[in-house]
């Protein structure tokens, strides 16, 4: 399957965007556009419409897959992701084991860093809609399964450096986490809500994790006007908990 690429242009002072794949046709108020064309050039390039508005062509990353992709749900938002990277401190030779694979999102940004992930789905539906969003973004290195995380994690013999939940099922995995985590390996656990939230973390005491803490992470853009500077009043605010244990 040939990758997506973005389509960029500006016009009267704005940003227009496409996220297209290499066959077709586009059509657009700046113009049509013969996405055929796409395939004997590469990024930096420029299409035009037939209006004669040029497009710069530009290779999608995971921010992209996270507006563009296809969803089966809510994806966790760049923001959260984040902070399981920078908490994690997930690195190029990393195994990650991810549950709750939904749209595949959380996969794509891992695993446009770690070395490979295996990513667990309940639903069959989700899963595919997943494969499909990891096809186009070009990675390889994503290992998709259908199966309940609850069920598998206590049958597997890998061993991985970070894991990450994002299911309802969470507190029932979280006890067998330690067996498939080396050593100074990371779990990192989203949650929407407080009571489950709660449960996550009697379950980490429980068990034998250490240096355990729970973020909640707001964010809020800039707003530049001629009348002056101020925090935007479009913001995003709570979406989800993360909490992070080490072993």
């Amino acid at each position: 399957m040939d990758t997506p690429v973005i389509l960029k242009t500006f016009h009267k002072g704005k940003i227009k965007e496409y996220f297209v794949m290499r066959e077709g046709e586009l059509h657009t108020d700046l113009g049509i556009i013969k996405l055929d064309g796409l395939k004997t050039k590469t990024f930096g390039d420029t299409i035009s419409s037939h209006l004669g508005v040029e497009f710069i062509i530009q290779k999608p990353r995971a921010p992209d897959f996270f507006i563009h992709a296809k969803r089966s749900g809510a994806p966790m938002m760049p923001k959260d992701i984040g902070v399981i990277i920078s908490n994690t401190g997930l690195c190029s030779p990393d195994y990650v084991l991810d549950a709750g694979t939904g749209s595949g999102i959380l996969a794509i940004y891992l695993g446009g860093i770690a070395k490979k992930v295996v990513s667990y789905e309940i639903r069959e539906e989700f899963l595919e809609l997943a494969r499909k969003n990891i096809t186009q973004a070009g990675l390889s290195n994503i290992e998709l399964r259908l199966g309940d995380i609850a069920e598998e994690i206590q049958k597997t013999d890998e061993k991985f450096d970070v894991v990450t939940l994002d299911t309802s099922a969470a507190s029932q995995v979280v006890p067998f986490v330690p067996q498939i985590l080396y050593p100074g390996g990371f779990l990192a656990v989203y949650s929407p809500f407080f009571e489950h939230t709660k449960e996550i973390r009697e379950a980490i005491e429980k068990t034998n994790y250490t240096e355990v803490r729970t973020i909640e992470t707001i964010e809020r853009d800039i707003s530049f006007s001629e009348r002056g500077t101020r925090p935007s009043t479009a913001r995003v605010g709570h979406t989800g908990f993360i909490t992070i244990a080490r072993y």
